[in-house]
């Protein structure tokens, strides 16, 4: 499986998507101008992942702004993860946020009240 690593743009995150060292991040503005395409291989690839690693799987989320489109592609992207936890896999989610971005820390306690899998709001300062 190919690892992926795409650096940020003003639109796009920067996504770090590592089999060999177990990492799975996606930090900083989502907003492209087609989310369903910029994150269609992101989906690929986790759920993939997720079928053939046996590690804990930590997804991590310092995202800083979020289009309405961006936002569905996460929303589905974190329902890929909480089936895997419901199904056995060990599967968690930290979602980062800036002390003054209330936005954001808003849209993640939504997300994690609609999950099952451990998912932690964490402040930072990035």
């Amino acid at each position: 499986m190919e690892n992926i690593n795409t650096k940020s743009t003003p639109e796009t995150p920067n996504v770090i998507l590592n089999a060999d060292e177990n990492i799975l991040s996606i930090k900083g503005q989502s907003y492209p101008e087609n989310s369903v395409a910029f994150y269609r291989p992101i989906f690929s690839w986790v759920t993939e992942y997720l079928e053939n690693s046996n590690q804990e799987v930590t997804l991590d989320l310092g995202i800083v702004y979020l289009n309405t489109s961006s936002t569905k592609s996460i929303i589905d992207l974190i329902a890929i993860l909480n089936d895997a936890f419901n199904n056995g896999k060990k599967v968690k989610i930290n979602w980062y946020y800036h002390p003054q971005n209330e936005a954001i820390l808003e849209i993640g306690e939504e997300f994690k009240e609609d999950q099952d899998l451990p998912f932690e709001l964490i402040e930072s300062e990035e």
